[in-house]
């Protein structure tokens, strides 16, 4: 599919405990719209610390914003007040924020995060230490909810809907009418 190119941007911000299906939803997303993804986690793979992950993750973040295209980002978005700097760094750029929060059963949520998969399994103390972390989305930051058992075409819609609720520039109402016949050139055809 063509990029997202809604008259403004936004950035999609996934919200949810370890193991709800983040990941999953935005890889899919960022692969049927070409949308830029940033996971900080894919970051701390190709870097030494936490501190090198946060700085690169700034930087590459900060350069995807002057793009106006709608992109996804997955990062620490466990708290209120890290879900609100985030928001108010993405309007200062220009941005709509747009919370998207899968939800899933806890249970499904730890054996998923925990199973082994290519190095990208918590242990069981790490993920309850995220899961009493995490702060549900207030209605003030208007998320949208999508479960993390649902198919991905039954997520997509949900988001779609959402984004296709943002007002546009308006268009006249009656199509523009030429009091003359236009010629075009070249040509013996009359427009009217």
């Amino acid at each position: 599919m063509k990029p997202l190119t809604p008259n403004t941007p936004h950035v999609i911000i996934m919200v949810g405990i370890p193991g709800s299906g983040k990941t999953t939803f935005a890889e899919h997303f960022a692969k049927t719209f070409r949308a830029p993804y940033i996971n900080p986690r894919d970051i701390s793979e190709l870097t030494i610390d936490a501190e090198a992950t946060e700085k690169v993750t700034k930087l590459l973040f900060g350069e995807l914003l002057k793009t106006n295209r709608t992109l996804i980002y997955e990062g620490s978005t466990y708290m209120k007040t890290q879900r609100m700097a985030l928001k108010n760094m993405v309007t200062k750029a220009g941005y709509k924020a747009l919370f998207v929060w899968v939800q899933t059963d806890p249970a499904e949520s730890k054996h998923r995060a925990t199973k082994k998969q290519k190095n990208r399994n918590l242990s069981a103390a790490a993920f309850d230490a995220a899961f009493r972390q995490f702060q549900n989305p207030s209605e003030s930051e208007k998320p949208i909810v999508i479960s993390g058992k649902h198919t991905y075409a039954t997520q997509l819609k949900a988001v779609l809907k959402r984004l296709s609720t943002v007002p546009r520039p308006e268009t006249p109402s009656q199509p523009v009418v030429h009091s003359q016949p236009r010629i075009v050139p070249g040509r013996n055809i009359i427009i009217r």
